[in-house]
């Protein structure tokens, strides 16, 4: 008697489970064309996304290089009017810091080719460019002030 009952159970609890987990063909359709519509509004958002992104990098990248080319400009007035103010030195002293600024100048005109030859590569090459190319303009930049400090004394 207690094996017919648990057969009976386990029969019964085997049939339940069999009829609740299928699902009518037209349940099915539904569901498949939910999941459709979902996977069209997330593509849609990626979309979106993708488009502000590149939108963002575009303007961050003009931001970068207009900035950069205001710093390359103030650069290039602040040698010639330092060349100006070593005029009058001895001519020793002026032949070194010529020496000195024509480097500078070399080094100001490199940075301008970059960022004029700057291509959209991605925006992990974009990064490194721009980790880069401000390190070596602060370098530039102590450089400069290095020099005019010393001939301030």
């Amino acid at each position: 008697m207690r094996k017919s009952i648990l057969i009976l159970g386990s029969t019964l609890l085997m049939t339940v489970t069999l009829f609740s987990s299928c699902q009518s063909s037209a349940k099915k359709v539904e569901n498949a064309e939910a999941k459709v519509q979902e996977a069209k509004k997330d593509l849609s958002d990626s979309k979106t996304d993708l488009y502000y992104a590149k939108q963002d990098s575009i303007s961050d990248y003009q931001q970068f290089k207009k900035e950069a080319e205001i710093k390359i400009m103030a650069r290039e007035k602040s040698i010639s009017e330092f060349k100006s103010r070593i005029a009058k030195e001895k001519k020793e002293v002026k032949d070194d810091y010529e020496k000195k600024l024509v480097e500078l100048e070399n080094k100001n005109s490199d940075f301008k080719k970059k960022l004029a030859d700057l291509k959209d590569d991605g925006q992990d090459k974009w990064i490194a460019f721009k980790v880069e190319f401000d390190r070596d303009m602060d370098e530039l930049g102590k450089a400069f002030k290095d020099l005019t400090v010393n001939n301030a004394h």
